[in-house]
């Protein structure tokens, strides 16, 4: 009778087997749960957006017609008339945020990440902005009534200088955070064959960064499009036609605030549309952005 010889390691063997099994079956179940709890994540974020906009279409969507997008407002107790001036005056406004704001913010930004490491101004700047993202709209526009407007007169440069000191916060934190992510090899590499500092970082810093630089000028706009606050103390509003920077000239944020705690249900119905057209501008204006982004023409693409 012969016996086959025991195999010592095939104890182990076979354990070390189920082990592997057993990790690998631990690992599908945490994909999958991951997986589905990001999706819920995802929902959950979606699902006041899309609440709003379809109260907002089912509620201003029926007042919207050509004359919401030619007519000015009418005197009270007339029915009719529309935002046009106050849809000029908030592009007007922005148009001037934007100018000031983002060349500002972007140029904070590549100082901190590129030429002020470690020294008190820079730790300064960023100090600032941090802080600045915290501050009230509403003592933005004090400060700034305080500065331009008291003792003079409301205007649409002091409305936009208050957005623009508004934006100029995020732009400058994002612009440094993407500039940190960019390769320090590319750099070195532009640098070892003879290019300046300050072109290296325009044309391989800012290029390789400008997609998440041109996100974070897009979440400052939006954040500022919708403000009232700040324009209630610069700007102040408008019911005729205005499109002069040193006077006071209407904005769609204005408009809907007036409109919304007045008495008049005309007022409501046109409050209820200037909110729709506000938040289908700030969406069409930040698609577009991303597309051209997206296909080269922001990123010095041909």
């Amino acid at each position: 009778m012969s016996t086959q010889p025991v195999n010592p390691l095939r104890e182990p063997i076979d354990f070390q087997s189920r082990s592997m099994r057993m990790n690998s079956v631990w690992r599908s179940v945490m994909n999958y749960v991951v997986g589905s709890l990001s999706i819920a994540a995802t929902l959950i974020v979606l699902l006041p957006l899309a609440a709003i906009l379809f109260y907002l279409v089912y509620k201003g969507a029926s007042s919207l017609n050509l004359a919401f997008f030619t007519d000015v407002p009418v005197p009270v107790g007339q029915e009719g008339g529309g935002m046009a001036n106050a849809i000029v005056g908030s592009g007007i406004i922005l148009a001037l945020a934007s100018v000031m704001g983002i060349p500002i913010g972007i140029a904070a930004g590549v100082y901190l990440a590129e030429f002020g490491q470690g020294t008190f101004l820079a730790n300064a700047i960023r100090f600032t902005a941090d802080v600045l993202n915290g501050v009230p709209s509403i003592v933005m526009g004090i400060a700034v009534f305080a500065l331009l407007v008291q003792g003079r007169h409301f205007s649409a440069f002091a409305g936009g200088v208050a957005l623009a000191i508004m934006m100029i916060p995020t732009v400058t934190r994002t612009t440094e955070e993407m500039l940190a992510t960019v390769p320090h090899a590319i750099r070195e590499a532009a640098l070892g064959l003879g290019v300046p500092k300050w072109r290296t970082v325009i044309s391989v810093g800012l290029r390789t960064a400008s997609p998440g630089i041109i996100t974070g000028c897009m979440l400052a706009f939006a954040r500022v499009a919708g403000e009232t606050a700040p324009l209630l103390f610069t700007a102040f509003g408008n019911q005729f036609w205005s499109v002069k920077l040193n006077e006071p000239i209407a904005a769609l944020p204005l408009q809907i605030y007036v409109y919304a705690l007045g008495p008049y249900d005309e007022w409501h119905r046109l409050a209820w549309a200037g909110a729709l057209v506000l938040i289908v501008l700030i969406m069409v204006s930040v698609t577009l952005v991303r597309i051209y982004a997206n296909r080269g023409v922001l990123k010095g693409g041909s």
